[in-house]
């Protein structure tokens, strides 16, 4: 009995310690689960990705723009309204990254997406040019070679229902690696393993995602799946490696003009290599940094792997749900061939840069697309110090989770949130919104560097596809089954059929 009376008076103390800390106090007077004794909601987060993705929906619902989950030690807030989001994202007070981008760090270590403070200062400043529109124009052909690519491997599969992700997947991996590198995966071993190693990468970082067991780091280095991801991040970083030291070599034999690669001008002969033009990589505007004495050769691999990483799946994600609502809707894409006719007539000639600006219809219809199913779901920041957020105190320590997702379909910010209407992108809509209300791309100091690059892409391909075929449904978005996950996946392949477009063209 006395036995019996410790273990009851042990319990309380824990759960005492645990539930009635400082910090605990103040995160639960914040709306959120209901807590369990000791655990907290710890037991709510052993879902299936599934139904976690499904849960995080249901209490966000339930509530005005904010919840909490805590679980000692770790607190998290959870925000998907547009005043506390700007709070959080408009300066720099808040820019440190959660923990929960820690499952990156042994593949992308402190790129730019990890790293904070003034190492990333000093990174963004170094990368920013690597975006402006002079730049962007000499990443546009590898962009349309593989847009073509993909047309021909769509045109193998007419009347058939696809699975588009992996299809999509393939064109823009092959993109950004040629963008990012200057260098085209081919067939060959090296190219096989590397693009095979990005996608079982990316399995792993979803799977350890769901899994709270597996987020200490000496568990999961010590767990099957921590040992397969050091074999495929072995194969990444040694391509990456060997790609960074061949192109310096190849600078330095053939040389390159680097004034010419930061300026406007096409056709610099100090560029011709092998008899070929020698394309813009962002890998040549890091071995200038390197020269100047800005970065070292592990920072050049660190914002590489960077951007491979976040630019072949999150527009992945954002081509394959846009090419699916237009599929779903056939009086859209009618308005969107309408634009293109008006711009190419009736010829097949290939896109210039310069059409993608006059598609203003087609631009509105990608920005709702990336609305309702943002390729991002939620960012999160560490906070630091105690800031006030719905006129709660979150304390400091605490996870802030930014739920895109939920933010892009409140009623309040998007009348009928689940309709696809492409007008809400209309100037004087979007006038009316908040700053913080659609944020596909982040916003603030933090914001995706890459967002004009993935919009250029976008464009580029949905434009190309919808000049070349006929969208057809399979599935639809009722059927979309998201799961939990730092991209937004959908748990089942997303189909599609495409039937070949003649209108645009005379027979």
């Amino acid at each position: 009995m006395v036995y019996l009376l410790l273990v009851v008076v042990f319990l309380i103390a824990v759960n005492y310690l645990f539930n009635y800390n400082k910090k605990a106090v103040l995160l639960r007077k914040i709306p959120g689960f209901k807590d369990s004794f000791i655990i907290g909601n710890a037991l709510e987060i052993f879902q299936p990705p599934v139904k976690l993705f499904e849960l995080g929906r249901k209490i966000a619902n339930e509530n005005n723009g904010i919840y909490r989950f805590w679980c000692f030690p770790l607190g998290t807030v959870n925000i998907y309204n547009p005043e506390d989001i700007e709070v959080i994202l408009s300066g720099m007070k808040y820019h440190q990254k959660s923990k929960v981008y820690s499952f990156l760090k042994p593949w992308l270590q402190d790129g730019l997406l990890l790293s904070y403070g003034e190492k990333w200062q000093d990174r963004r400043k170094i990368l920013t040019p690597a975006f402006h529109f002079n730049i962007l124009r000499r990443y546009y052909v590898n962009l349309q070679e593989n847009t073509n690519r993909l047309v021909e491997t769509l045109n193998k599969t007419l009347n058939t229902e696809i699975d588009l992700i992996p299809v999509i997947s393939e064109c823009t991996l092959n993109s950004i690696c040629e963008s990012a590198m200057g260098t085209r995966l081919s067939d060959e071993s090296s190219g096989k393993q590397y693009k095979n190693a990005i996608y079982e990468l990316g399995h792993f970082i979803t799977e350890r995602f769901v899994r709270i067991h597996l987020y200490a780091d000496y568990i999961f280095k010590m767990s099957s799946l921590g040992k397969k991801q050091s074999k495929y991040l072995s194969i990444v970083h040694n391509f990456t490696r060997k790609v960074i030291n061949d192109r310096k070599k190849l600078i330095i034999e053939n040389g390159i003009n680097f004034v010419n690669v930061m300026g406007d001008k096409d056709d610099d002969e100090s560029e011709i290599v092998y008899g070929k033009k020698k394309r813009t990589a962002m890998l040549d505007l890091l071995i200038l940094a390197e020269q100047e004495g800005l970065i070292d050769n592990a920072g050049m691999q660190e914002e590489v792997d960077t951007f491979m990483f976040e630019g072949h799946d999150t527009t992945a994600s954002g081509l394959t749900y846009c090419l699916m609502l237009l599929a779903n809707y056939p009086e859209i894409q009618d308005n969107i061939i309408i634009e293109l006719k008006e711009i190419f007539g009736e010829t097949k000639r290939a896109t210039r840069m310069e059409d993608l600006n006059a598609m203003r219809y087609l631009d509105r219809c990608i920005k709702e697309s990336l609305r309702l199913y943002p390729p991002v779901p939620f960012i999160s920041r560490h906070i630091d110090e105690e800031v006030q957020l719905s006129n709660y105190t979150v304390p400091a320590g605490t996870f802030c989770h930014i739920h895109i997702y939920d933010l892009h379909r409140s009623e309040n910010l998007f009348p009928n949130p689940s309709v696809f209407d492409p007008d809400r992108f209309l100037p004087e809509n979007v006038g009316k919104r908040h700053n913080y209300a659609y944020i596909p791309f982040s916003a603030g100091p933090r914001n995706c560097i890459g967002q004009k690059f993935a919009m250029m892409q976008m464009k580029l391909v949905v434009s190309t596809i919808l000049r070349n075929f006929k969208l057809l449904p399979v599935t639809s978005c009722s059927d979309l089954k998201f799961q939990a996950d730092l991209v937004l996946r959908n748990s089942e392949p997303v189909y599609i059929k495409f039937e070949k477009e003649k209108s645009l063209y005379k027979k």
